[in-house]
């Protein structure tokens, strides 16, 4: 049997603030084959961004404590290995998309900049030497891949110069500079209108699925892991409470958690889907 590319094991974690510590992750399990579409989905505050803050590295310590699990990269343990070589993961095999485009991008610098500090840095951990403008060509290659017109125009911009939805297509281009083997969407969409949303989606799924990638898609919208995931994970109050194929999770939920998450979602014929006792209705 092969190693997922992702494996999170029993994962906890805990924060402390004004002497009080609250554990918030509790055995979080979590598998992502390479080249699948997983979701994690939950409400708000279900513990679905501390999650991936601790795939990612990203959780400050403290508050935050990682106090028990494991989580694997293609079968290394991020959590034991030394800090730099966890870092040279980071950003360039391991690449997130952040929930919102205007506070992830620097507002003084444009587009370009920002983007070709990314690969410098990448390029420095993977021993690549490419000149200036070599990286200014693969930003504008990259911008490209995104479905964005007129990339060199969009280089030179600044992010207030940009709409959501071309913010948003610039954050997946920065994940995508490096050429990752796995991509984590946190929210990618949220802050967005339905229609560019539904742009943005189909535009992760097409560059997920053409470049063979692994996708951990975290969301609080069902209509999103509809259309980006083949395996759901549902996650309340830190637990996973149930996981399985897409349309499993959707046709006969088990856990009354995963029943009310979608009798939330509004139903043009009105009323609920599942009963009490969890049949359709």
């Amino acid at each position: 049997m092969s190693f997922p590319l992702l494996k999170v094991r029993d994962l906890c974690v805990e924060f402390t603030t004004y002497g009080q510590t609250q554990q918030v992750l509790r055995n979080v399990n979590i598998e992502v084959p390479a080249r699948s579409q997983v979701a994690l989905v939950g409400e708000s505050g279900s513990g679905k961004t501390v999650t991936m803050k601790a795939i990612m590295g990203l959780l400050r310590q403290p508050p935050a404590r990682i106090t028990k699990g494991e989580i694997f990269y293609d079968g290394a343990d991020l959590l034991t290995m030394p800090a730099k070589e966890r870092l040279r993961l980071r950003g360039t095999a391991m690449s997130m998309v952040f929930q919102d485009p205007m506070s992830s991008l620097n507002p003084v610098f444009t587009i370009a900049d920002q983007m070709g500090t990314i690969l410098k840095y990448a390029d420095r951990r993977l021993g690549r030497n490419r000149s200036k403008k070599e990286r200014i060509a693969r930003v504008h290659e990259v911008l490209s891949q995104v479905r964005m017109r007129d990339p060199e125009r969009i280089a030179r911009a600044y992010p207030i110069e940009l709409s959501g939805g071309m913010r948003q297509r610039v954050l997946i281009a920065m994940a995508l500079l490096s050429e990752p083997d796995l991509l984590i969407a946190d929210e990618p969409g949220t802050a967005l209108d339905v229609t560019t949303q539904a742009q943005i989606l189909k535009l992760l799924k097409d560059l997920v699925e053409a470049r063979g990638l692994a996708l951990l898609m975290i969301t609080h919208n069902l209509g999103v892991v509809r259309e980006t995931s083949n395996y759901v994970y549902v996650m309340n109050k830190g637990v996973i409470v149930e996981h399985g194929e897409t349309a499993q999770i959707f046709d006969a939920p088990k856990d009354d958690y995963t029943r009310s998450l979608i009798d939330a979602v509004p139903r043009l014929t009105g009323g609920r889907r599942f009963g009490q006792q969890g049949a359709l209705v």
